[in-house]
């Protein structure tokens, strides 16, 4: 396995808690993106490769929302994967018994927790807040499932009462305790004040579930685990409501080589899962993305080309081959010989001396006129600096 990441990484002397469990949520926060709508087919096929990353556990949906969403809930749970399945619940009977009929491994039941919440949507303090969420962690337990508590909108929570209501739903027998920064809204600071402070209090295991409203979702969800979290929330390609949720390829690829956490996923697959979920939201993947991105194994620039061609990890972290991408050589007005070289050798072209700088200096002129040097493009230029007798 061939990368190269900054040496000054291991001087820092990080450490992260045992047993981090990355658990992902495109099949139910990701759905939520505006204008997403899986079908059933569609979230099978979505789960199936989450199960061939050798994800722990994948949240299906939401099976109260219809009869389509737990009939495709079913589906998956009896598709036998290796993944522990988990769907959503508001702290109701009713979501619970939807959650059981659908024969989920366990549930992240939610309750908003700060005041602009309990006040503005749920109309109700925070003792009778606390009440219904104990009963609802009761009901669940008492139905043998795996059960998380996820306090919505937790960053923005007193703490007094978040470490309350944690405390309890951890004497109810929680399994996990979940804080959502439902509006992207702490720095990776924050985040580490907030779970060091509730680590002191609780047992229990804490999870992240970080939104992407200031670009944050990433460092939070990695701030949250140096601090002693040992769960995080993502979605493929950081999809999800608003600006999105932590994105797996970005935290597990981050955790992998820049902090050396090997989690045992099957990185090869991502490029394919990353597709997969693009494909099915119709959501095109930005060319600068990180890990997926056409452009993150896209080189232009001449000198960085030159390198390239020697050692590719002189402009590139780790060798794009590890999560299913490849190399491209592109063409353009910062091309020089050698790129051009070596796109020539790739096209099965052989040149004299004189005809290769020719025919920089024509992809240069064509670039700078506004045409993108693509296979074609310049297979003509070749053409034209032949027949000109060079």
């Amino acid at each position: 396995m061939k990368y190269f990441v900054s040496p000054y990484n291991k001087e820092a002397k990080i450490e992260f808690p045992k047993n981090i469990t990355i658990y992902d949520t495109t099949l139910r926060d990701g759905e939520q993106t505006p204008g997403v709508c899986f079908s059933g087919d569609n979230k099978l096929e979505i789960a199936i490769e989450l199960d061939k990353l050798k994800l722990p556990q994948i949240e299906a949906g939401f099976p109260i929302v219809s009869n389509q969403e737990k009939e495709a809930i079913k589906t998956i749970t009896k598709q036998g994967l290796n993944a522990q399945i988990l769907s959503l619940a508001r702290t109701k009977k009713e979501d619970i018994d939807a959650a059981l009929s659908c024969d989920v491994d366990g549930i992240i039941t939610f309750m908003g927790t700060s005041d602009i919440h309990l006040e503005h949507k749920m109309n109700i303090g925070r003792q009778e807040a606390l009440n219904i969420c104990m009963k609802a962690i009761e009901y669940a337990k008492d139905h043998g499932l795996f059960v998380a508590f996820s306090a919505e909108d937790a960053t923005r929570s007193d703490l007094d009462f978040l470490k309350r209501i944690y405390k309890k739903a951890e004497e109810y027998g929680v399994d996990r305790v979940h804080i959502a920064d439902t509006v992207g809204a702490i720095s990776p600071q924050g985040m580490n004040f907030l779970v060091t402070e509730l680590k002191k209090h609780l047992k229990t295991q804490i999870a992240v579930h970080c939104h992407d409203d200031f670009g944050l979702a990433v460092p939070n969800s990695i701030a949250g685990i140096l601090a002693g979290a040992t769960a995080v929330s993502t979605t493929v390609n950081g999809i999800g409501e608003r600006a999105g949720n932590t994105s797996l390829e970005e935290l597990i690829m981050s955790l992998k080589f820049i902090y050396g956490l090997d989690l045992g996923f099957k990185i090869k697959n991502i490029q394919n899962l990353s597709q997969l979920v693009s494909k099915h939201t119709s959501i095109d993947i930005p060319k600068n993305k990180a890990i997926v991105g056409d452009n993150v194994f896209r080189h232009e620039s001449g000198i960085h080309v030159d390198a390239v061609i020697e050692e590719p990890l002189t402009y590139e972290p780790y060798l794009p081959e590890l999560v299913g991408q490849r190399r491209k050589l592109i063409l353009g007005k910062h091309s020089g010989c050698r790129a051009v070289k070596a796109k020539l050798n790739e096209c099965g072209f052989k040149v004299t001396e004189d005809e290769l700088c020719h025919i920089v200096e024509e992809v240069k002129k064509t670039r700078e006129e506004g045409t993108y040097i693509n296979d074609k493009v310049f297979i003509d230029i070749i053409k034209h600096c032949k027949l000109a007798d060079i």
